[in-house]
């Protein structure tokens, strides 16, 4: 039975392909033996040195290599990793420590600079470069007693996400809830080994436990997209077939803008074979212009918060869906059920809207320090009264479609009620989306002009708020036609790609 991650590696690539190209980033290139060694020499240090066990250790470093050797010396030492966005404001790091209280902060001479602008000091600093080459004795057994008492309920890694009262939440998965995702994904998703894996999202970000342990695991190389290329399309288009990747796990909004600008058909990316996408609805409009292009590509759809392993529903695209359609979010994955609730907790008939929540292993273990906010999350199921059992309720309103799949309507926060109407923003957003010319939109609510707002970026100036009024009166009721319109040049971003919609809500209110 396994019980951590690491057996992943031990008994896989490390075995099988020792010196295969593990992971490339912009400077360098390691192989898996390299990448064992070097991870075992930090947790060397670590053990040494500190004497940590099961706590959180701090990595704040750029994404390069270095960060996933530093993450897996952290787990070869039986502690838990948590890695930092070096583009947050310091302000932020510092709430972040602050509310985790790591033991350790592993950096370089770089970004020291930073870290000691906070005053640290319940917190050792350890630099990367020194542990990478300083002189050293290797010990494989005390590594090896570490990883022996590793279980597989305890803690891997430490996600930071957005928090209301605006201190980051730390949302805490642990191994076993990761071999049970990852299991599932080699098994229903066809993993194969040998792909070449183009890394774009933050290393702060689920989607890199995915790439993380398909490398591990399968031997497929780690190719790590430099960040710059995330704002110019044509050039990361250029790149991905340069650097022929085979395999991409991203959000949509960088897709959405190749698609915008026609590029799909300027570079070959026929090796692209798979394609999964996560964390905000991809436009179908879009998604087609994808599909017409790489017709031999697999494209699924993977839905979970934060709060989930990675995920826990997906949907194989096995089928063609007009411009102006949804896409499912699908099916549970394997051992996750899936349940839609209503207002009264109880389970939805067919095209009942309710609320989603999700039991099993895949549910993270909750916040780090934070009880308050666990429980309130992370509650017991109202369908069962028999004995103690957590499930998440995820605020994501959702309903099951004729054929059994799961479809995403929104938010609770994005289900307005309006002019005494009840109105689902994101199906305003879907409709925009599809009207040429348009290439990205966002709509929010003004709760104190009482206004449906539409923020959108337009190719042509003929694109104008009484064009688009007049093609959405087409569709829907007077009381769901936005208001407001905001052109702007590029919608804000969060630094995982997605649009920034609390942003943007921000500044409609600094507006009034």
């Amino acid at each position: 039975m396994q019980t951590n991650v690491l057996e992943y590696f031990e008994n896989g690539s490390l075995i099988k392909c020792p010196m295969k190209i593990a992971v490339s980033d912009q400077k360098q290139s390691v192989t898996y033996e390299r990448l064992a060694y070097s991870a075992k020499r930090i947790a060397v240090s670590i053990i040494r040195q500190s004497r940590s066990f099961r706590v959180p250790i701090a990595v704040y470093l750029p994404k390069c290599v270095e960060v996933i050797i530093a993450d897996l010396g952290i787990l070869y030492s039986g502690n838990i990793y948590m890695n930092l966005d070096v583009k947050s404001p310091l302000q932020r790091i510092y709430n972040i420590i602050e509310n985790i209280k790591p033991t350790i902060l592993l950096t370089s001479k770089e970004y020291q600079k930073n870290i000691d602008q906070l005053g640290l000091k319940s917190i050792e600093i350890f630099l990367i470069d020194d542990l990478l080459n300083e002189p050293i004795r290797m010990d494989d057994d005390i590594i090896r007693a570490r990883m022996e008492q590793i279980i597989d309920t305890d803690p891997l890694c430490i996600i930071n996400t957005s928090g209301s009262t605006g201190i980051p939440k730390g949302v805490v998965l642990n191994h076993r809830g990761t071999i049970d995702f990852m299991d599932w994904c080699f098994a229903r998703l066809d993993l194969k080994s040998d792909e070449r894996i183009g890394s774009l999202s933050p290393f702060f970000f689920d989607i890199y436990t995915l790439e993380l342990i398909y490398c591990l695991a399968k031997g497929s190389e780690l190719i790590i997209i430099p960040d710059n290329l995330a704002i110019y399309p044509a050039k990361m288009v250029e790149y991905l077939s340069i650097k022929n990747i085979s395999f991409i796990f991203w959000v949509p909004s960088i897709m959405v803008n190749i698609s915008n600008r026609n590029l799909l058909g300027k570079s070959d990316l026929s090796r692209l074979k798979t394609i999964f996408f996560a964390g905000e609805v991809f436009p179908m409009k879009h998604l087609n212009q994808w599909r017409r292009a790489l017709p031999e590509t697999k494209f699924v759809n993977l839905y979970g918060p934060i709060e989930i392993t990675v995920d826990c529903t997906y949907f194989i695209v096995d089928r063609e869906f007009a411009d102006n359609e949804q896409l499912p979010i699908g099916f549970p994955c394997h051992n996750t059920d899936v349940m839609i609730l209503n207002e009264k907790d109880k389970p939805c008939n067919e095209a009942e809207k309710g609320e989603l929540c999700v039991r099993g292993s895949s549910l993270a273990m909750g916040y780090w320090n934070d009880s308050e906010k666990t429980k309130k999350g992370f509650v017991q199921n109202p369908i069962n009264k028999n004995y103690p059992e957590l499930i998440y309720r995820t605020g994501d309103i959702v309903y099951y479609n004729d054929r059994g799949e799961i479809m995403f309507v929104g938010r609770k926060d994005f289900q307005i009620k309006h002019l005494g109407y009840r109105i689902e923003l994101p199906e305003i957003e879907q409709q925009v989306l599809c009207i040429e010319g348009i290439a990205n939109a966002c709509v929010v609510y003004n709760d104190i002009k009482k206004e449906i707002a539409l923020f959108y970026e337009a190719s042509n100036e003929l694109i104008n708020p009484a064009f688009i009024r007049q093609r959405l009166s087409e569709i829907f009721p007077k009381y769901m036609l936005p208001t407001g319109f905001y052109k702007l040049k590029e919608l804000p971003r969060n630094p995982n790609g997605k649009i920034d919609r609390n942003g943007i809500a921000r500044k409609l209110k600094e507006e009034v």
